[in-house]
């Protein structure tokens, strides 16, 4: 045997021995920022070719199914200030289901809120625990923070399972989608959004009722934030002229679902 052919088997050997994040380490790691152009007349949200393919490559999701009239409702919970259980009432009322992602803050300052999301039929999903960039963060803790929140959930309410994952502050990289990817996560972004996130700028529910349906189209993912006090008010006449409009709501399941199953 040549020593070039030796020396091939050796490299091989070697290689067998690495650990199984190596390939993580050689992932793109530059920090992204999500962004979409916003529809007008209720024509679908665009994104960034690139962020398209990274998302796609790692199973995750911005949009539905754009040949259907359907919205999938969720909601950011980084802390609580009055309004989730007002918005709970809503969706009860409205039978409309929706997806809560929550920080590790919120699930120690607000155990009853989420205990009953899931008693009501809500989906509860990872916004990590202490809503890092994760691009910014090594694996390691990448992991943690994503472990202690469905931990701590389990805790809360005995479901053992956790699905989804809003990328904390929309920032991402090709490595964080790949290792959250493989800690059991679909990332989901989002198609439908404003600026509501600020408590100290809330301009009223008609406001809030004109931006949401001003970007409403088939297939969009809703990103709300619960925080705010415009959206809570807003909330039952977004949902009642959606329907009006041919609309329904479905889950994140339905939708992952629909696209698993022939």
């Amino acid at each position: 045997m040549k020593w070039k052919q030796i020396l091939f088997i050796i490299v091989l050997f070697c290689l067998s021995f690495l650990p199984n994040n190596a390939t993580a380490e050689t992932m793109n790691n530059d920090v992204l920022h999500w962004s979409f152009k916003p529809s007008k007349n209720e024509e679908p949200a665009t994104t960034e070719p690139e962020f398209l393919r990274l998302l796609q490559n790692a199973g995750g999701y911005f949009i539905g199914d754009t040949e259907r009239k359907v919205l999938y409702l969720t909601f950011d919970n980084g802390y609580e200030n009055g309004y989730t259980e007002k918005v709970l009432d809503v969706l009860k009322e409205k039978e409309v289901p929706a997806a809560f992602f929550v920080t590790g803050h919120y699930l120690d300052s607000a155990p009853e809120l989420v205990k009953r999301m899931v008693a009501e039929g809500h989906i509860v999903g990872n916004h990590s625990w202490h809503h890092p960039s994760l691009p910014a963060i090594d694996d390691e803790r990448l992991a943690r923070e994503l472990v202690k929140v469905k931990k701590r959930f389990t805790e809360l309410t005995g479901v053992d399972y956790m699905s989804y994952l809003r990328p904390p502050r929309g920032e991402f990289s090709e490595r964080s989608l790949e290792l959250s990817e493989a800690e059991g996560y679909i990332n989901v972004f989002w198609s439908l959004a404003y600026a509501d996130w600020d408590v100290n700028k809330q301009k009223g529910a008609d406001y809030a009722y004109e931006k949401i349906m001003s970007r409403i189209h088939p297939g969009a993912i809703m990103l709300l934030h619960s925080v705010s006090s415009d959206n809570a008010e807003a909330l039952p006449r977004v949902i009642d002229e959606a329907k009006k409009q041919g609309y329904c709501f479905e889950s994140l399941d339905e939708l992952v679902s629909s696209d698993v199953l022939p």
